[in-house]
């Protein structure tokens, strides 16, 4: 067994990853912190009551490398970053849920922070596993991708090759509202989210360049992203329509199937999809249809799950030689 630590379990993401490592027949969780600690996970999460007991401990990154080989990071953006240098100076390898390792210095910086870790910053791996699969196996730093940027990049990815020269990309994203984290804010609030939809952020959010940059770094390419996320009245999942022009006249399932046939967590569907089937699964669901040379993607992952926590515990099986279907939900919360 591996021992890995969750640092970062009082969220929701925090919560899934405690839920998969408690039942993974490799990795044992040993280690669990907050920010505060002094505290139990019975205690944050009253779910757990019965299911797992352990204390929860104030983050400190040299109790971490006494006790575990492998470290999971569930914290803001920042605030990552520097416990992460601290881990991997010890010897242990991180898979962080943050922005912080994802995008190149220059784009973090314009859109985030100062970037406090620079070093570490240029040896990180992209954690899409189907994209960089080969990377994260020597990996010791794993910059897990977001939500958005994940059922995004699946869509559109397998269709770059062939896109028009010159013309943009439009995302239309929707997420349930888990994916704004459990700080109530004024969008948040019950009901200002209860029988309502909206669109925030519009052309402005922060995961765009992260989509383009992985385009460039994939595909050697420069394309105009425009992303419009929305908020949706459910707890968990997401939509992304993408819609995109291309050169010639194709058959779009086809593109799909070629591309991931042997995929483990990518699902090519006959019609559009919908977020109750990968809702509590590592999956993403994929159609596509095209009018011409118009095409239309749509694309659904559980926001929690394939969007975070198990898309974060596939990284670390691939990183530790396991297979990565080890220990990852596969069921979906239906009906």
């Amino acid at each position: 067994m591996i021992p890995v630590a969750v640092i970062g379990a009082s969220g929701y993401t925090g919560l899934e990853l405690v839920k998969i490592l408690d039942a993974h027949p490799e990795f044992e969780l040993v280690y669990v912190a907050t920010s505060e600690g002094e505290t139990t996970l019975e205690a944050l999460h009253p779910a757990l009551e019965k299911v797992v007991s352990m204390p929860v401990e104030k983050a400190d990154a040299a109790a971490v490398a006494e006790v575990a080989q492998l470290a999971f990071l569930a914290l803001p953006h920042k605030t990552a970053m520097g416990f992460a240098k601290a881990l991997l100076e010890r010897g242990v390898k991180v898979v962080d849920l943050s922005a912080d390792y994802r995008l190149k210095q220059s784009a973090y910086e314009a859109h985030y922070c100062p970037h406090e870790d620079v070093k570490h910053l240029q040896e990180a791996v992209y954690g899409l596993p189907e994209f960089y699969r080969e990377a994260i196996k020597s990996s010791r730093l794993v910059a897990n991708p977001g939500c958005y940027p994940t059922a995004s990049l699946l869509g559109l990815l397998p269709f770059i090759p062939y896109i028009k020269e010159n013309t943009p990309i439009f995302i239309d994203a929707k997420s349930g509202v888990s994916g704004a984290g459990k700080k109530l804010s004024a969008t948040t609030h019950y009901v200002t989210i209860n029988e309502n939809v909206f669109a925030y952020n519009p052309m402005k959010h922060r995961h765009a360049p992260e989509i383009a940059e992985k385009i460039d770094d994939l595909f050697v390419t420069r394309v105009q992203v425009n992303f419009v996320p929305h908020l949706l009245p459910v707890t968990r999942g997401m939509l992304c329509s993408v819609y995109m022009q291309l050169e010639k006249e194709l058959d779009p399932l086809e593109v799909l199937e070629d591309i991931y046939r042997e995929e483990p967590f990518v699902r090519v569907r006959r019609k559009p999809v919908d977020i109750k089937s990968v809702a509590g699964t590592n999956f993403c669901d994929i159609y596509a249809q095209a009018n011409g040379t118009s095409l239309f993607i749509s694309s659904a992952i559980d926001n929690l799950l394939r969007g975070a926590s198990s898309q974060a515990v596939v990284n670390a099986n691939i990183l530790c030689g396991f297979d990565e279907r080890l220990g990852i939900p596969k069921y979906a919360c239906v009906p």
